[in-house]
């Protein structure tokens, strides 16, 4: 298992996508990630609907800094290689949060189930699938 805290993470994501969108993280544990977004005119489609893409950045990263501070010993580091996302709902405003938690904690992969919600309800779920990365002898 890595340790990594929550401010190493927070200066991991400068000048990459999860902080130009203004993805926030508020808690981080081996057992469960929770961060979140204010929603920002760049994060709606051309219809005025909060996009799906925003929304993957959002679970697709809580689950990735969750694989990333379950990593096994000696491990490298991660890459998903498979997600899926059922969506419930939409917003236009406010904020949307995310909780991401561990469903297997593999030597090869880890599987990552994540809850997104907007004004209380949840508006989508998340499942993905994590390659993780060893040294090439």
């Amino acid at each position: 298992m890595t340790t990594i805290s929550l401010n190493q993470l927070h200066e991991r994501q400068q000048g990459t996508l999860p902080e130009l969108l203004g993805f926030d993280i508020v808690s981080v544990t081996t057992q469960a990630i929770n961060a979140g977004f204010d929603i920002k005119p760049h994060h709606l489609a051309p219809n005025g609907y909060l996009h799906a893409a925003s929304i993957i950045m959002l679970a697709d990263t809580s689950c990735g800094y969750g694989c990333m501070i379950n990593l096994p010993e000696g491990a490298n580091s991660f890459t998903t290689i498979e997600l899926k996302s059922n969506f419930l709902g939409t917003a236009r405003e406010g904020r949307v949060d995310c909780t991401a938690s561990p469903i297997h904690l593999g030597r090869t992969t880890q599987v990552w189930d994540a809850t997104v919600s907007a004004a209380g309800k949840n508006i989508a779920l998340f499942r993905c699938t994590q390659m993780v990365l060893w040294p090439r002898s």
